[in-house]
This record gives C-alpha cells, sequence and structure tokens, in this order.
C-alpha cells in the first residue's frame, strides 16, 4: 500500500513538473527610454501572458503607471521554446506582433510590424 502511493505521488508530481510552461516567471526587461521592468509571465489560457509587476529607473524602483498592465499577450507555444503572439511597448503605446524564445534564462522578445519584416529585439533575463 505504501509502495502503491509513493508511485502515485510520484507520477503526479513528474507530471506537474512537465507541464510548467519554461517561460513561466519573473524576467527583467532592457531598458527602454530609461526604465526597465520585472515581467511576471504566467498562463493565460493556452497561451503565455506578462505583466508589469515592478519598474525601475537610473533612481531605483518607483511606481510607474504600467504596473499591473500586460506587456505580453496572448503568446502562443510553437515548440522548442518558440512563442507567438503581441506585445505592447509602453513607451509609444504601440502593440506588435510578437515572437519569443525562451532558452533557460534566456529571453529573446521581437516586437514586429509590416508583417513581421521590421522587428526591434529585447534580450530578458530570468529573475524568478
Amino acid at each position: 500500500m505504501k509502495t502503491a502511493f509513493l508511485t502515485a505521488f510520484a507520477v503526479f508530481a513528474l507530471a506537474g513538473m512537465a507541464a510548467a510552461d519554461p517561460a513561466h516567471g519573473i524576467w527583467q526587461t532592457e531598458p527602454d527610454d530609461g526604465a526597465f521592468a520585472f515581467v511576471e509571465m504566467e498562463s493565460c489560457g493556452e497561451a503565455v501572458c506578462g505583466s508589469i509587476v515592478r519598474t525601475f529607473n537610473s533612481e531605483g524602483e518607483y511606481e510607474s503607471e504600467n504596473i499591473g498592465r500586460q506587456i505580453v499577450i496572448d503568446m502562443l507555444p510553437q515548440g522548442d521554446g518558440r512563442y507567438e503572439g503581441s506585445v505592447w511597448r509602453p513607451s509609444n503605446d504601440r502593440i506588435y506582433i510578437g515572437r519569443m524564445q525562451v532558452e533557460g534564462d534566456a529571453l529573446t522578445l521581437r516586437g514586429c510590424v509590416v508583417g513581421g519584416l521590421i522587428c526591434a529585439r529585447q534580450n530578458w533575463v530570468r529573475v524568478q
């Protein structure tokens, strides 16, 4: 009986670990117009979304009006750590075609226009 319980526990624990999305967690953005943010990435349905949870400038942490705003929008997994969706840029209040690549504790986020022909890129690092 004890062995069956331990086996069932191990199966459920491993299944939970396998289900965790590699993009989940808190990520630090690159500075944009002199400020950067911590973005919490989590599931939103079948996609991954990210909201600003802390903001920083040259003087340290500050209370931006963007805290709580979604910056990574409906990124659907494409396999191999790739995602496609939308991304919002706070400095100009525009939403772009978004592409994301996660490799360990590194995340590359691209915001594109003209059907993906012209893109800007940021490299984020995992904070947590």
